[in-house]
């Protein structure tokens, strides 16, 4: 079982459910926080620095229009030596 360190993981009656079924799981706890090993968070630290970082829009609904085109664009950026590409449609 792969954790995530959410609150319901750490409560006392699953605690007592994989106590009791120990030898037939085998967790696995995720790092608390850790965006080096999360690639959406790649994406999200470009689109800051292209769209969001240092905005010049007048109202909210002009910045998410930009945000939008953003992530609808198909421009592939480098993630770890591999092409990445935004969203698609």
């Amino acid at each position: 079982m792969i954790c995530d360190n959410a609150k319901c993981h750490a409560s006392e009656e699953v605690a007592v459910y994989l106590w009791d079924h120990r030898d037939r799981i085998d967790l696995h706890f995720l790092p608390s926080y850790s965006p080096d090993c999360n690639p959406i968070e790649r994406v999200w630290w470009n689109l800051h620095d292209q769209i969001t970082r240092n905005h010049q829009c007048q109202s909210m609904e002009e910045l998410l229009d930009l945000t939008f085109t953003w992530l609808r664009g198909r421009n592939p950026f480098k993630i770890e030596g591999r092409s990445m590409y935004k969203f698609a449609d």
